[in-house]
C-alpha cells in the first residue's frame, strides 16, 4: 500500500528537480512506515510486569493470603513451599504472558516506546539506508539523504563527506523544524518538500552548478 498520495510524491520529486539545479549535490528522500517493530520495547514491559508481581505480593496483607489459601485447599490447610512456588510461577508467567499479548498491538506498542528508543531507532535506520542507497554512489560523494519515519514523527538529513565537511549537522536545524511541523499536521509530502527546499538553499552556496554534474541518484521520493 502507497505511504504517501500521488500528489505527495509529485510535490516531493518536484522540489527536489528545482533544488538539484542550483547546486551540484545530490539530494534522496525516502519515507518509511516506521524504523523499526519495537519487539523488544514489548518484551521489557513485559518482563517488567513480572518483576512487579512478587513486589506486590509482599505488601498483600497476610489475612488475606489465609483467606485465599481457604478457599482452594480447604480450611486449616497449610501453604507448603511446593505450593508457593507453583502459585509464584504461574503469576510471573501469567503477568508476562498478558502484557505480551496486550503489545501485540502496534499502535498501542508505539504509543509505550520511550521517545528517546524512537529517535535513535530512526536514526540508526537512516544512516543504515544511507550506507546502502547513498553513500559513494556519486562521483564527488556529494549526495544527501531525506529520511521520514513516519510512525514516530521523525526525520533525519544524513550528507555524503564532501559536504558534511563542510556543514554542521546544525545547519539543518531549520529544514527538520519545518519538515517535523508538518508531519504532526498531517501533511508529509508537504513538509519534505519544504525541507527539500531548504536543503537546497545549503546545498547551493557550497556546491554550486558546474554544469558537469549527472543525474546520479533519483529524484522520486521512494517508499520503504
Amino acid at each position: 500500500m502507497q505511504l504517501l498520495s500521488q500528489e505527495d510524491h509529485d510535490l516531493v520529486t518536484a522540489a527536489v528537480t528545482a533544488a538539484e539545479r542550483s547546486s551540484d549535490g545530490e539530494i534522496v528522500t525516502i519515507v518509511a512506515a516506521r524504523s523499526d517493530a519495537y519487539h523488544d520495547v514489548a518484551l521489557h514491559y513485559a518482563v517488567l510486569a513480572m518483576l512487579l508481581v512478587p513486589a506486590g505480593l509482599a505488601f498483600v496483607p497476610q489475612a488475606w493470603i489465609d483467606w485465599a489459601a481457604t478457599l482452594v485447599l480447604g480450611w486449616n490447610a497449610e501453604l507448603t513451599r511446593e505450593a508457593v512456588m507453583l502459585y509464584l510461577f504461574a503469576k510471573l508467567a501469567a503477568a508476562f504472558l498478558i502484557v505480551r499479548l496486550i503489545l501485540a498491538y502496534q499502535p498501542l506498542r508505539m504509543a509505550l516506546t520511550p521517545g528517546i528508543t524512537k529517535s535513535r531507532r530512526v536514526h540508526r535506520r537512516a544512516i543504515e539506508t544511507f550506507r546502502t542507497g547513498c553513500e559513494l554512489k556519486t562521483r564527488g560523494r556529494t549526495g544527501v539523504l531525506l529520511y521520514v519515519s513516519l510512525a514516530e514523527h521523525r526525520a533525519e538529513i544524513v550528507a555524503d563527506k564532501a559536504i558534511a565537511d563542510q556543514v554542521n549537522a546544525e545547519v539543518w536545524g531549520e529544514a527538520m523544524a519545518a519538515l517535523v511541523d508538518e508531519l504532526k499536521a498531517g501533511r508529509p509530502g508537504r513538509g519534505m518538500a519544504v525541507a527539500v527546499e531548504k536543503i537546497g538553499a545549503v546545498l547551493a552556496p557550497i556546491l554550486p552548478p558546474t554544469g558537469n554534474n549527472p543525474n546520479e541518484l533519483p529524484d522520486r521520493l521512494v517508499e520503504l
